[in-house]
């Protein structure tokens, strides 16, 4: 960050031996004659730290240093005079507007002490700055992100809910048909059954077919038909029942894998 430096002065020889003094160590320095002259420079250059003489005939210091702490408050602002004016001094210090006040003649050794003080409180002044602004929109994308999430979260659980509620009703359809459906996973086992399934194959204390593997439930005949097409096929059941009997594989469009019976009971063929 390159330091700038403000003088002002209306004594010409004042403005340029501080100039000199100041030069050494790498200051971009601008001189101004007078108040009105240092609030033109300071609204086209970025000015870190200003040291101004009291007594000016435009106006004063402390008038013109009090401007720029409202038009320019975090400039670091140094009065550099022969005449005390204590009272006029000490109430700008009191209210921010001088940060420090020097009296001429100046030790060289201890002025550049001050003013590089000065341009390292106003540095750490930017970086403060600098340090909040990030903060601020760190925060900011932070609020975006959690603003998705919760979009997403939202349409997400009404998505699961839309589904939840398709699949209850896909149950519900699945129970109320006149046919039996048994799904058969590419592992044998039966994933899905309806209600008229369960009762065709439940005899005795065999329980309901879901998680039971196929080949262990079902007649060979309709093992063999799984996968085979539409295709008719009639068996007869242990219990004696007749039943007609198609066996599908999951089209390519499903995200599922398997297979499905649909098994049409003979009602003049069933039992009780």
């Amino acid at each position: 960050m390159e330091r700038t430096l403000l003088l002002i002065d209306d004594e010409e020889n004042i403005v340029a031996a501080l100039a000199r003094l100041l030069r050494r160590d790498g200051y971009n320095i601008l001189k101004a004659a007078g108040g009105r002259e240092g609030l033109e420079l300071l609204a086209q250059n970025e000015v870190g730290v200003i040291i101004s003489d009291q007594r000016m005939p435009e106006m004063t210091g402390v008038e013109f240093l009090n401007k720029v702490k409202d038009l320019y408050p975090d400039t670091i602002r140094i009065v550099l005079s022969g005449h005390t004016e204590l009272n006029a001094v000490t109430d700008a210090i009191n209210r921010g507007a001088i940060y420090k006040f020097l009296t001429k003649p100046w030790e060289d050794d201890l002025l550049r002490a001050n003013v590089e003080e000065a341009f390292q409180r106003y540095e750490m002044k930017m970086e403060n700055i600098q340090l909040g602004q990030a903060l601020q929109e760190a925060n900011r994308q932070l609020l975006n992100i959690n603003q998705m999430l919760e979009q997403r979260v939202e349409k997400e659980t009404l998505e699961g809910r839309f589904n939840l509620d398709m699949l209850r009703v896909s149950q519900e359809i699945l129970e109320g048909l006149p046919v039996a459906v048994i799904g058969v996973g590419e592992d044998d086992l039966i994933a899905v059954t309806n209600r008229m399934a369960d009762e065709l194959f439940s005899a005795g204390s065999r329980g309901a077919l879901v998680g039971c593997y196929a080949s262990e439930r079902l007649p060979q005949i309709m093992i063999n038909s799984l996968g085979g097409g539409a295709k008719r096929h009639a068996c007869q059941l242990e219990n004696g029942g007749n039943v007609e009997f198609w066996g599908y594989s999951m089209g390519a469009a499903s995200v599922a894998e398997g297979r499905v019976l649909v098994i049409v009971p003979d009602p003049e063929g069933m039992t009780g």
